[in-house]
């Protein structure tokens, strides 16, 4: 009997065999660019984005870049979001990808989402980690 039930399991596994070489490809993929991007992403945030909010110098002198920019970055930002939920249960660093996907992407609201999660201590703590083992200085918060 338990051979059948080894026989019908094997059976499946080869009759899905292409899905699951995908998906554990896209999962490695995942999982290397986390290990490799999130430090050096981390590390492109200035440390004062929390305190000042800047407006763009090049949505006004070239807004056919501006656009592209934005599409671009959504684009990466989204990817990331959904790679970083997909990390929480494949192997990578979830939450990082989906911090990082959130302050690419563009919607209503997210600079207040973006600042009252980054502000728990855990988050900052680990960030701020990242950010020392590439020379930057940490992320300054504003306290209000």
């Amino acid at each position: 009997m338990e051979i059948t039930n080894l026989n019908s399991f094997l059976d499946f596994i080869l009759g899905y065999k292409n899905i699951i070489i995908w998906l554990g490809s896209l999962s490695l993929f995942i999982f290397l660019f986390s290990l490799i991007g999130i430090k050096w992403l981390i590390a492109l945030i200035p440390s004062d984005y929390f305190l000042i909010k800047k407006d763009s110098k090049i949505k006004s002198s070239n807004p056919y870049l501006w656009l592209l920019i934005v599409i671009f970055k959504n684009l990466i930002g989204y990817s990331l979001i959904i790679g970083g939920i997909m990390m929480l249960i494949l192997p990578g660093q979830g939450l990082f990808t989906i911090i990082i996907g959130l302050m690419l992407s563009n919607y209503p609201g997210k600079y207040a989402l973006e600042k009252r999660f980054i502000s728990t201590p855990a988050i900052l703590k680990s960030i701020n980690w990242l950010r020392s083992k590439s020379d930057k200085p940490p992320l300054l918060i504003n306290s209000n």
